[in-house]
């Protein structure tokens, strides 16, 4: 019979040196990405990197102003493209500092609420064996017996909200009590409340939109939710244009009150709305009361006059057209631009000529004074300055425009010419002003317009509790004091007639200045059994 001998297996190798240093490396980069001084720089750095988006216009906000600063800066400008300057919210170097503030966030807070919650669990620590050498500190002798004693000072910790452990001791009993411990569940709120903010803001980006609209009172100026439809609009990365709600809106009437100084008192839009292709319904709608719909918020946040003029050709062609003028100043001085590009057509060629389309620019006052601006926002005595240009309005070259103002360009070239003289013509309702060639433009009128910011953000509600609980945490955090508290109940020495010595000592936390007098008081309710 062969014994075959059984031979141990080697031991495993060693991981590689390289390993080890990898590992390490990870460890330690973890470590300081959780730190709470990391945290705090990526804050920083978050409040810095935004600055970028209040200086240079947004793409997202206003592309008109974009493609201005293109004009006036044509050499920085693709700079800032490839830096992601008009874009800045959205860029990759921001991301990246929001996800790292993120990570950070929630690689201090986990490791900080265990430790919270197992603090929270254990029993108060010990009483250390001397006293005196504690920022406070109390001796006295009572009669009680060193039992009593200890369950007495116990108890009336226990009234002041203490959290007490009372403990035998051989020479006799101690009583350990600490409070404060809403100074850290402050903490970490506040922390978990940046958190959820920040995922609400995340996510309200991603998945949420908005738009502006200048809606002018009347059944044939209403506006459907199309994008085509919105002044300016912004769809989040995760929305489509067909994801907007079916909903349509007619401003019916606005009303507004001013004070006698000018300022307005109240004012509120009605609207018949209709919602899913359902019957219209009237709503009234002020700036601190939104119109709530399925789906998206119209928030009122702004009005003024649009001004109807209507241009009658050569050729005995008319166009009547309503265009809103922007005020400029609180007395609702307000400016705005007419265009007639298809105008002045010969009907037996069927032919436009550029160069005899219309355009007028000036002002409108609702109240007019002695000078160039309104003296009130209210339409006492109405009045529109207008300066009609003749030519190119450059509108067919592609190139986006301000629909409030006309091409400067064109008027700089001379392809724009003004035909109306250095001064504006004053027109009343109702007055007509005949030009140069014979044609003719009337003022009409005025309506009121309201100016709509309609918006959807499906964690709103995540941002507004997360903003509520910040302040709930940094309030507890900011007033919160940690401190702890012990007595030692003695049996009194052998010489004296009986009773207990009583000793106390004291320990904030914190820097918390009234700990001296609650820690007097605790003495004195302990001393007399009062709490």
């Amino acid at each position: 019979m062969t014994v075959v001998e059984e031979r141990p297996a080697p031991p495993a190798a060693p991981p590689p040196k390289r390993l080890h240093r990898l590992w390490a490396l990870l460890r330690n980069s973890w470590r300081q990405l959780t730190s709470m001084r990391t945290a705090l720089v990526l804050l920083f750095l978050l409040a810095v990197a935004a600055i970028p988006g209040s200086v240079f216009p947004q793409r997202a906000v206003d592309s008109q102003r974009v493609t201005e600063y293109y004009a006036a800066h044509p050499k920085l400008s693709p700079w800032l493209e490839r830096l992601g300057g008009f874009e800045v919210y959205g860029s990759p170097w921001f991301a990246s500092i929001y996800l790292l503030l993120f990570t950070s966030l929630i690689g201090c807070v986990l490791p900080r609420l265990r430790d919270h919650a197992r603090a929270l669990r254990q029993a108060p620590p010990e009483a250390p064996r001397r006293f005196e050498r504690l920022p406070l500190s109390f001796s006295t002798s009572i009669s009680p017996a060193p039992e009593e004693t200890a369950a007495r000072v116990a108890r009336v910790l226990r009234k002041h909200r203490f959290r007490t452990k009372l403990r035998e001791q051989e020479a006799g009993w101690t009583v350990s009590a600490e409070k404060g411990y809403l100074k850290e569940t402050g903490n970490l709120l506040f922390h978990f409340a940046l958190l959820a903010v920040l995922i609400g803001v995340g996510f309200g980006h991603w998945y949420g939109w908005h738009g502006n609209r200048i809606l002018v009172a009347g059944a044939d100026q209403g506006f459907c939710d199309t994008l085509a439809q919105y002044d300016d609009s912004t769809l989040g990365p995760r929305v489509d244009a067909a994801d907007l709600p079916n909903f349509c809106l007619t401003l019916d009437r606005f009303d507004v009150r001013y004070q006698s100084t000018g300022q307005p008192k109240t004012f509120s839009a009605t609207v018949s709305v209709s919602e899913d292709d359902g019957p219209d319904k009237v709503r009234k709608f002020t700036v601190n009361d939104p119109l709530r719909l399925h789906g998206a918020n119209v928030h009122l946040i702004g009005h003024g006059y649009a001004v109807t003029m209507r241009y009658t050709d050569r050729f005995g062609a008319s166009q009547t057209k309503t265009v809103p003028f922007l005020p400029v100043d609180g007395m609702f001085t307000s400016e705005g631009v007419a265009q007639f590009p298809d105008v002045n057509i010969d009907p037996k060629t069927d032919k436009r000529d550029p160069a005899l389309q219309m355009g007028f620019e000036g002002r409108y006052l609702p109240t007019v004074g002695t000078g160039a601006t309104s003296t009130f926002p209210a339409e006492n005595a109405p009045a529109l300055f207008l300066t009609a240009y003749r030519g190119d309005l450059g509108l067919d070259v592609g190139t986006p425009g301000s629909v409030y103002s006309l091409d400067q360009g064109q008027i700089a070239t001379g392809d724009l010419k003004n035909v109306s003289g250095a001064r504006p013509h004053e027109l009343k309702v109702g007055d007509s002003w005949t030009l140069d060639d014979g044609t003719k433009l009337e003022f009409l009128g005025t309506r009121p317009y309201a100016t709509l910011s309609i918006r959807y953000d499906p964690t709103q509600t995540l941002v507004l509790i997360g903003a509520a609980l910040g302040l709930i945490g940094l309030t507890l955090s900011l007033f919160g004091h940690r401190r702890r508290v012990w007595f030692r109940a003695l049996p009194a020495s052998a010489g004296s007639s009986g009773g207990t010595l009583l000793t106390a000592g004291g320990l904030p936390r914190t820097d918390y200045p009234g700990f001296a007098d609650e820690f007097a008081a605790l003495v004195k309710a302990a001393e007399e059994g009062k709490s």
